[in-house]
This record gives structure tokens, sequence and C-alpha cells, in this order.
């Protein structure tokens, strides 16, 4: 039987803010067992940026990473946000090592290719999203040396592509790849938590979780409105990992990581 193992993906907003984030953190080093946390800081880089003279520009909720921006969110993610995070957790008496992708090659991406994007006037066009990073592989062999001495990797949403050069990467996507890469060595719960409690029926309703979603419903909900904008990207990392050999898939509140509810994702 294999070991059980935890991979908890958490937003910016939840490690931006200093309350959920002690909450978070707290909760996490509570957590039996193996554990890797994958963590987000998109709207600290924003104002970072911003305090610089540099402006942020985004498509479709994805974020163009020109080579200043990449500069930020490197400093950003893999600097002030990674690091609060780490000490936080060796206070809690958790061996936790920050990793970008590039440390020990455990993430690899490319670079993304030009993509046809629908504006907000209703055209499409050909963007390009600049330094930025769709994955090829994530390094499960290597992840587990790091977790069998007993060390807890808290990633950050940056890759390299093997030539040299860093590139930032959904943390969704990181957390799926890195969850499906642990999967041949143990039994894999993935859990992506952001403000809500799970996946809303209606928006406005934060009682309304829906307990469970299967392929077969996504078009369903899709059609009706009921999901969309940055839940369809989730749903679709949530599903691959189902389909490469995670166990469990769960979308819940970040102060939620050790307890019952949430939206669990099933194949079927």
């Amino acid at each position: 039987m294999k070991q059980q193992i935890n991979v908890i993906k958490v937003g910016g907003a939840v490690v931006e803010d200093a309350a959920s984030l002690n909450n978070l953190l707290s909760q996490f080093a509570a957590l039996p067992g193996a554990k890797v946390l994958v963590h987000g800081g998109g709207r600290s880089a924003t104002r970072i940026a911003a305090s610089l003279g540099i402006e942020s520009h985004m498509v479709g909720g994805r974020r163009i990473t020109d080579a200043q921006m990449l500069q930020v969110v490197t400093m950003v993610y893999a600097g002030l946000v990674n690091k609060n995070i780490v000490a936080g957790l060796q206070a809690r008496g958790v061996n936790a090592l920050g990793l970008t992708g590039a440390d020990m090659d455990v993430v690899r991406s490319h670079k993304r290719p030009l993509k046809k994007m629908m504006m907000d006037d209703g055209t499409e066009q050909m963007v390009d999203f600049g330094f930025v990073g769709d994955v090829d592989k994530a390094n499960g062999e290597m992840l587990c040396k790091l977790i069998a001495e007993g060390v807890v990797p808290v990633m950050t949403p940056l890759t390299h592509d093997g030539a040299g050069n860093l590139l930032n990467t959904n943390a969704d996507t990181i957390a799926s790849k890195v969850a499906c890469a642990l999967a041949p060595f143990f039994d894999v719960t993935l859990t992506f938590c952001f403000e809500k409690k799970g996946v809303l029926r209606d928006a406005d309703d934060d009682e309304s979780v829906i307990p469970v979603i299967t392929e077969q419903d996504i078009a369903d909900y899709k059609t009706s409105g009921v999901i969309s904008g940055g839940m369809i990207p989730k749903l679709e990392n949530a599903f691959d990992a189902i389909h490469l050999g995670v166990q469990k898939v769960v979308i819940t509140r970040s102060d939620n990581i050790s307890g019952e509810g949430g939206t669990i994702i099933k194949q079927f």
C-alpha cells in the first residue's frame, strides 16, 4: 500500500493576507505525513510592478510576462512570497524548502507559442504571452528524494526550459503536474484552495457548493454559466490529474484543507 501524500495549491489571495496565511500555515503544518505546498502570488507581483512603474497586462485572466515583468515575478514569487511561507512553516516545525521549477530540475516547461485568444471586444487575436511556460514534465523521483529526507517542498510558480530561461507558469498547472509525477510513488490527494468553500452553483450564494463534479457535468455547467472564467482551467487541471493517477482532487477554501466538504472531482 502506497504512503499518502497531500499536494496543496493555494492562491495569491490567501498567501498575501497575513491572517489567512497564518491560518493556512497552521493547518498545513498540522497535516500528517508527506506533503507539498504550491503557491501563487500574482496580486503582490502586480502591486510591486506598479510601484516600479511597470504596467501589468492580462489577457483572459493570464499575465503577459515580458522581460521586465519576468524580473518582478521572479523576485516576488521565488523571493518575497516563497520565503515568507518557508519561514512561517519553519516556525511551525516543518522543514520546508522553497523551490522553483529550475531547482533540481523539478519542473521543466517550454515557452508558450502564440495563442489565439478571445478579446474583450469579442474579436479573436493571436497573443504573445512572453516568458510564460507550459509544463512539459515534473520530476517525481527528485521530489521523492527530498520527501524521503523529511523535507517539505514549497513550490513557486516559476519553471525553466532547460536552456537557461525562467518561465512564469500557472500555479494550478504546476500543482497538477507535480501531483501526477508523485502518483507512481504515493496515494495522492490534490487540493486546490481559494476563497470559496468549493465550486458554487450560484456565485452569489456561498452555501451553494456543488459536492461532486464529474466530466459528464462539465458541458452542462459551462452552457448554463455555472462554471466560467478561471474555474474552467482549474477543473481542466483537476481532471488531467485524475486521468493520470491522482486518487482524489478537492476544490475548497484554504481554511478547510484538513476537513470535510468542498467540491470533489470524479472521473465518472
